[in-house]
């Protein structure tokens, strides 16, 4: 049994994991997550980083840090600064090294799909909020409506600095890797890399990885990969039985 560290992605907060949470425990894992400072224009991902490093602070060398999307710019900051069993990127996005991951993007666009038009608008502080009905079908098309629902009301603004900036990431830990991706790979309608599932006793919704993973050894760079912006509602994959 693990700990798990749980890095929420762009616009989410701790609460896309709730589902999760239970599932976790009923296995027997400890779970810690973490609130990012998503609505400060001044964080980035070092700050972020310094969030999750506090948040993360009572668990031992067996901690596994799951990034989720935009949540993949972080963990592996986490893994420079203390031991980490493991990173696992869901459908997340990767910093590379001497650049910005505006840079990453604009070099690989079929990484990212434009969102539909008028779903986000710019906040009184300058940044980025989704209206719900909107979000409620770009980013959560493979959950049940009132899951969707759910989630999009829920949703945070999110300030830039963190895709802006050239990542303060060095170089990769030497950390083993694992990166589940989505189905189709890139952030678009009507596809994500979570199927949700349910019933109405509140049993944790499902999410499967949908098109395979990719693994890696310690010292190994993740190698391009678009992300899917889909928050995590369910159980543990079905492969966590290796970090046991």
């Amino acid at each position: 049994m693990v700990t798990f560290g749980l890095v929420h992605g762009a616009y989410h907060g701790s609460w896309c994991w709730e589902r999760l949470t239970p599932e976790l425990e009923r296995q027997g894992h400890r779970v810690l997550t973490v609130e990012l400072p998503t609505e400060d224009p001044q964080a980035g991902a070092a700050e972020y980083a310094a969030v999750a490093l506090t948040a993360f602070g009572g668990a031992g060398d067996d901690l596994v840090v799951v990034g989720h999307s935009l949540g993949g710019l972080t963990i592996p900051l986490i893994a420079a600064a203390r031991p980490v069993r493991r990173l696992i990127f869901v459908a997340g996005m990767l910093p590379r090294p001497g650049k910005s991951q505006e840079e990453v993007v604009s070099a690989e666009p079929d990484m990212v799909l434009p969102g539909p038009e008028g779903g986000a608008y710019r906040g009184p502080g300058g940044e980025t909020r989704w209206r719900p009905e909107a979000a409620a079908h770009w980013f959560f098309a493979d959950c049940t409506a009132d899951v969707a629902a759910w989630a999009a009301s829920r949703l945070r603004g999110q300030c830039w600095k963190i895709t802006r900036e050239v990542t303060p990431l060095s170089a990769w830990p030497a950390v083993p890797w694992r990166q589940p991706r989505g189905r189709r790979g890139v952030v678009g309608q009507d596809h994500g890399s979570s199927q949700a599932t349910g019933d109405r006793s509140g049993q944790a919704r499902t999410v499967q990885p949908a098109a395979g993973q990719r693994t890696g050894q310690p010292g190994g760079q993740p190698g391009a990969a678009a992300h899917v912006m889909v928050p995590v509602h369910g159980r543990a994959p079905d492969d966590d039985h290796r970090l046991r």
